[in-house]
C-alpha cells in the first residue's frame, strides 16, 4: 500500500468516525424533538424534528457511500467506484431537501391557520429539548470541522462530499434550532404563533438552499467536474520542465472521488526522438508524474513529433503515421503508478 493510499484510508477512517457521531446525535435529537413536538404542538419543533430525521437518513447513505466507494477497480468499473460518494451525496441532498426543507415550510403554513393555545409549561419543555439539541449539534459540529482542519482547511476538506455534507447538515442543525428558540420564545412571549411559522418558513429555506448547494457541488461531480487547479498547475509545470517535452499542446483533468483523478495530455516531443525512446520517456514522465502528483490515480499521454505536428499543421493534415496515439508503442493509459 502506497503513502497516498494509506492517507486516504486513514482519512476515510477518520471521516466515517465524524458520520457516526452524527448519526448517533441526529438519531437522539430526533426522537426528542419528536415527543416534544407531539406534546407542545409546537411547529418550529415539529420543523426541527422533521429536520433530524432527514439527517438521520442522509448519515446512513454516507456510511453507504464510504463503504461502496472502497471498492477496487473491475473490469466494468475500471475507474474504480470513487464516484459513489457522489452519488449517495446527491441522494443526501434530495433527502435534505424533501425531508428538511418541504416539510418545514408545510408546517409554517400548517402553524398560521392554528389558534395558538398550548401551555406555557408545554413550551419550556420544548425550549429545554432544542437547547439540549443545540448542545449535541455543536457537539458534532465541532468533530466535524476538526476533521476539515486535520485534512488541510474548508478547502481541502471540501473535496471529500461526505465530510462536506455533515458539516453542512451540523451548520445547518445549529442555525435551525437557533430559529426554533427564538420562534418559540417570541410565540410565548407576544402570544402570537406567527413567530413560529416564520421560524419554520426560516428552517425551510435554509434546509433548501443548503440542499440545493450540496446537490449542485454532487452533480458537478458526477457529470465530471476538472480536478482541483492546483492539480493540473503541478502537472503542466511538471510536463513543460521535462527536456524531450517541445510543448503541452492540452491537459484534461477529471474528479474520480475525493483524492483521486485522471490526467490526460498531449504532448509534442522534440525532434530526433525514435519509438523506442519515445516509449521510454513516456513511461518516465509518467511516474514523475505519479511521483509529484500522487493524486493522480490514471494518467494517459498522447505523445506527437513536434517537428511532424508543425508540418502537418501547415499543411492542414493530421501526422497519423508518425503520432504516437491510443494504440501506438507511446500510448500510456494506465494507473499512474506504472
Amino acid at each position: 500500500m502506497t503513502e497516498t493510499q494509506t492517507q486516504t484510508t486513514s482519512a476515510d477512517r477518520r471521516t466515517r468516525v465524524t458520520v457516526l457521531v452524527a448519526l448517533a446525535a441526529n438519531l437522539v435529537i430526533a426522537a426528542a424533538k419528536a415527543v416534544g413536538g407531539l406534546l407542545t404542538g409546537s411547529p418550529a419543533l415539529l420543523s426541527e424534528a422533521a429536520h433530524s430525521v432527514a439527517d438521520s437518513l442522509n448519515e446512513v447513505f454516507l456510511l453507504a457511500a464510504l463503504r461502496r466507494s472502497r471498492r477496487p477497480a473491475d473490469s466494468r468499473h475500471p475507474f474504480g467506484y470513487g464516484k459513489e460518494r457522489f452519488f449517495w451525496s446527491l441522494l443526501a441532498a434530495v433527502g435534505i431537501f424533501v425531508m428538511g426543507g418541504c416539510f418545514s415550510v408545510l408546517q409554517g403554513f400548517e402553524a398560521l391557520g392554528q389558534d395558538g393555545g398550548e401551555t406555557h409549561a408545554g413550551y419550556t419543555a420544548g425550549i429545554v429539548v432544542l437547547v439540549v439539541a443545540l448542545l449535541a449539534e455543536g457537539t458534532s459540529l465541532l468533530r466535524a470541522l476538526h476533521q476539515v482542519r486535520g485534512q488541510g482547511g474548508l478547502a481541502e476538506g471540501a473535496r471529500d462530499p461526505a465530510l462536506r455534507t455533515v458539516v453542512a447538515e451540523d451548520g445547518t442543525a445549529v442555525v435551525g434550532v437557533t430559529l426554533a428558540i427564538a420562534g418559540m420564545v417570541l410565540h410565548m412571549v407576544t402570544g402570537r404563533i406567527v413567530w413560529e411559522a416564520s421560524a419554520s418558513f426560516g428552517i425551510g429555506g435554509l434546509l433548501m438552499y443548503v440542499a440545493y448547494r450540496l446537490g449542485r457541488d454532487a452533480r458537478e461531480q458526477l457529470i465530471g467536474r476538472a480536478a482541483d487547479p492546483e492539480l493540473s498547475r503541478r502537472v503542466r509545470s511538471l510536463l513543460e520542465a521535462q527536456p524531450e517535452i517541445d510543448s503541452v499542446e492540452s491537459l484534461l483533468t477529471m474528479e474520480l472521488g475525493p483524492d483521486s483523478a485522471l490526467v490526460a495530455a498531449r504532448v509534442d516531443l522534440v525532434p530526433g526522438l525514435d519509438s523506442e525512446e519515445v516509449e521510454v520517456v513516456a513511461v518516465r514522465i509518467k511516474g514523475s508524474i505519479s511521483r509529484v502528483v500522487p493524486e493522480a490515480e490514471q494518467v494517459f499521454l498522447d505523445v506527437t513529433d513536434a517537428r511532424l505536428a508543425r508540418s502537418a499543421a501547415g499543411a492542414g493534415g493530421r501526422p497519423a503515421p508518425d503520432r504516437a496515439d491510443a494504440g501506438g508503442p507511446a500510448a500510456t493509459g494506465e494507473r499512474g503508478g506504472a
